[in-house]
């Protein structure tokens, strides 16, 4: 059998086996202009070093050990010879002042000895120089260092690094083979509800063939388990190495975990990373990623590899407990160490945006030359577009740019120069714009704000003080976004200009479509499957997370029994603004009086707002509230705590308990209520989002490409939230439940054709007939 071949570029290579030292955010990353300012500068180095002078040499070499072949390769900046002796030179651009600069930089040194060594062995030279060139990104000022290596020095120092990747990747290696085997003869664990199994059928041959799929699935027919069974079949079968779980909820995530290790026990080998933010995992109270803030940054990379190794190897889930502990022990940041280790997961649970945001995507799997045989699970898809539209869109704040100003000029004369510059810029478009105004993009801000990104790394890189850092950290992030985003305009964009009702004016770069970003992203995989409850109509979400003509999709049925289920719409009231009055909010409370009354157990309502909720919620104690109803209220402030015991409420037996909750928070979709827990939901309202100038935006722009606007801006919108609130109250064969719809829109024709299939069995009520229906409801059930 062919011996595996694992490639690496020297620079992975020795930033990862040799990192050391501190773990410091208020380090500015490489910017645009510093980066194309470096570029500039290698290539006027390399003119500079005359005709013998070998610029930008590919050079890469094999290493073959017992169980695999370790090959590396990279390019060295230049090579040229000088009395005799050749020289690898490796340059590198910096804003510090290179008199500061005592020696190389460890890393860089350690590049280009993997050179030197490659090119040593290749000619067989008994020794060979190394040339370490700093150059001044500003002043252009050089630097140099040079020393001579023996053959049998690097060699040495070669091998010995290389043995240590090698320890990292044969173990990965002799894993992998044990847990395909494991795979060979996994069974699904349960048995197959009606529709699972065309599920799961439709997801192992969507990634057999390395193809796209939406999946419309009913809540509760086990979505999570019909997708990641036969992701990790596939998996076993050579067809992809990563399998990446994505959600957009903390809840959906725990599920995810379930399903796991419900394999695992089955006898699955399956190493599974759940990445928790980072202020979930931070040890301190304030996230502050610097040594003299946080005692676990302080030698963070000294031990950082031997804390993610250890774990590695020892254990097959990493959940949040498991990372906190292990971090404590090493005295590492647990975040970090969570994003090192997931490099060598089986599985990867995640929100969305470790994959797709620009920001902060994993940077190991999805940089700029970076792809994989990945498979990507979206949960709860269709939360995708909201959350692409952020990810994908950025704005200025004028208002911020004059603060920040004020700030740094005792410190940086030439940021305040460049901030100003901006200023005015912004002004300019002030002046043109009343209320909100779409524009072409204006070229020159980019210029202006790249000088500024720049101004604001050399700050950094030598603060003041702890208060300026704090201070600018927050707008230097607006800044490279901003910049980062420019790159994306294209016709899926529209640019505009805002006062908001905060009384700041900002330019605003608004993703209308994300599906090209987000296509640009799953390209790097091999497949993709898109699944959730509320994907109707399928066309619709098509065409906002994804690109391609040849996507899959299907619709599974409901395989629960209509008849433990019975849906009324009301026709007889309505959440329209122009009818929220106190007759119309009496209505919507005697409604939900005579649905709890019918029967006792556990009810939800969702209203599309907490300003409507309040209102209700009021006139429902003033004029129909009971002993034995007890009431509970969804506040905006929940924190993870209150979420746990507001839901822990719902366990409670031999009453009848009502929660008023938002539609499309965090209660009306990802919870399982399952048997008794709820047994019966209230929706107000339509669900429409609250007009505004990005609703209106979009609206305008479906318009103009022969669409429904309203439809794409308002009305599939707020129906996926409704349909996601009303999937709660039926989750397993077992269920019995009542739904009412509380809007006399949802009888017309454009929201009866929006509805599931499975939902036609629904009948229309009003408030004298909705107890008699339901309790012929309840009464059936019964007998």
């Amino acid at each position: 059998m062919e011996k595996p071949v694992i490639r690496i570029s020297v620079r992975n290579l020795v930033e990862f086996i040799l990192r050391s030292g501190d773990l410091d955010s208020t380090r500015g990353s490489m910017d645009k202009e510093a980066m194309l300012k470096g570029s500039r500068i290698h290539r006027k180095i390399q003119k500079q070093m005359g005709s013998g002078y070998r610029p930008e040499v590919s050079l890469k070499k094999e290493t073959e050990y017992e169980d695999l072949i370790i090959l590396v390769e990279g390019r060295a900046d230049g090579i040229f010879s000088e009395q005799e002796e050749t020289y690898i030179d490796e340059i590198k651009g910096i804003y510090g002042k290179l008199e500061r600069l005592e020696e190389p930089v460890p890393v860089h040194r350690a590049q280009a000895m993997c050179y030197a060594w490659i090119q040593a062995d290749k000619e067989e030279l008994e020794e060979i120089g190394i040339q370490m060139t700093y150059a001044n990104l500003d002043t252009e000022e050089i630097r140099r260092f040079r020393e001579t290596i023996s053959r049998k020095t690097l060699e040495i120092w070669y091998q010995n690094l290389l043995d240590e990747y090698h320890k990292w990747v044969s173990y990965q290696n002799a894993w992998r083979v044990k847990r395909n085997a494991s795979m060979e003869h996994l069974e699904f664990p349960f048995p197959y509800r009606d529709g699972q199994r065309k599920m799961v059928s439709s997801v192992y041959h969507t990634i057999s063939a390395g193809r796209q799929i939406f999946i419309q699935a009913p809540t509760g027919i086990g979505k999570t388990m019909s997708t990641v069974f036969p992701a990790v079949r596939a998996m076993g079968e050579g067809k992809g190495e990563t399998l990446f779980y994505l959600t957009a909820k903390t809840i959906t995530r725990t599920v995810a975990e379930e399903a796991f290790t419900i394999l695992q026990k089955n006898g699955l080998l399956f190493k599974v990373i759940t990445i928790t933010a980072k202020e979930k995992l931070c040890f301190c109270e304030k996230t502050e990623c610097n040594p003299s803030s946080c005692p676990y940054a302080r030698g963070h990379f000294d031990r950082v590899n031997d804390a993610v190794y250890e774990l590695w190897t020892q254990e097959q889930v990493y959940d949040r407990e498991t990372l906190k502990a292990h971090a404590e022990k090493w005295q590492v940041c647990p975040f970090e160490m969570c994003l090192d280790l997931a490099i060598w997961a089986d599985g990867i649970i995640c929100d969305y945006n470790y994959v797709f945001d620009p920001n902060v995507h994993l940077k190991r799997f999805f940089g700029e030359n970076d792809s994989g045989k990945y498979i990507f699970l979206i949960d709860e898809a269709h939360n995708l577009v909201e959350r692409g539209r952020e990810m994908y869109s950025a704005a200025i704040c004028k208002e911020d740019i004059l603060e920040i100003k004020k700030m740094v000029k005792p410190y940086s004369p030439a940021l305040a120069r460049a901030l100003e510059r901006t200023n005015r810029q912004l002004l300019e478009l002030k002046k043109e714009c009343t209320g909100y105004c779409e524009m072409e993009y204006p070229a020159g801000i980019s210029l202006s704000l790249m000088t500024v990104q720049g101004e604001l790394d050399k700050l950094l890189e030598e603060p003041p003080n702890k208060e300026v850092v704090d201070g600018i950290l927050d707008f230097y992030f607006c800044v490279r976004d901003f910049l980062n985003i420019s790159e994306l305009l294209d016709d899926n964009y529209v640019v505009y200009t805002e006062q908001g009702e905060d009384g700041k004016f900002r330019l605003k770069l608004f993703c209308v479509n994300p599906a090209g970003n987000l296509e640009g992203y799953l390209n790097k995989g091999i497949s993709t499957v898109f699944f959730s409850a509320t994907l109707l109509p399928m066309n619709y979400y098509r065409g906002l997370l994804s690109t391609r003509n040849d996507d899959y999709g299907i619709y599974v049925p409901s395989p629960f029994d209509r008849k433990k289920r019975c849906i009324l719409t009301a026709s007889d009231v309505s959440s329209r603004y122009t009818r929220r009055n106190y007759e119309e909010y009496h209505r919507i409370a005697e409604y939900i009086a005579r649905m709890v009354w019918q029967k006792q157990g556990n009810y939800m309502v969702f209203f599309p707002s907490y300003k409507m909720m309040e209102d209700v919620y009021q006139v429902y104690e003033q004029e129909f509230s009971v002993d034995w109803v007890t009431c509970i209220l969804q506040t905006p402030s929940m924190n993870e705590k209150d979420r746990e015991m507001f839901l822990e409420e719902f366990h409670e037996k031999d009453r009848t308990l009502l929660g008023f909750c938002i539609m499309g928070g965090i209660f009306s979709e990802g919870i399982d209520l399952m048997g008794d827990r709820l047994i019966g939901a209230v929706i107000v309202g339509t669900g429409l989002p609250q007009m505004g100038t990005e609703r209106e935006i979009l609206r305008a722009y479906y318009d103009k490409r022969g669409e429904n606007g309203f439809d794409y801006a308002y009305r599939y919108p707020g129906m996926n939230k409704v349909l996601q609130a009303a999937g709660r109250v039926i989750r397993t064969k077992d269920d019995t439940g009542a739904i009412l719809l509380l809007d006399e829109r949802f009888t017309g024709l454009d929201y009866r054709n929006l509805f599931p299939v499975e939902w036609s069995d629904r009948k229309r009520c009003r408030i004298d007939t909705v107890e008699e229906q339901l309790r012929e409801f309840w009464n059936g059930i019964l007998t």
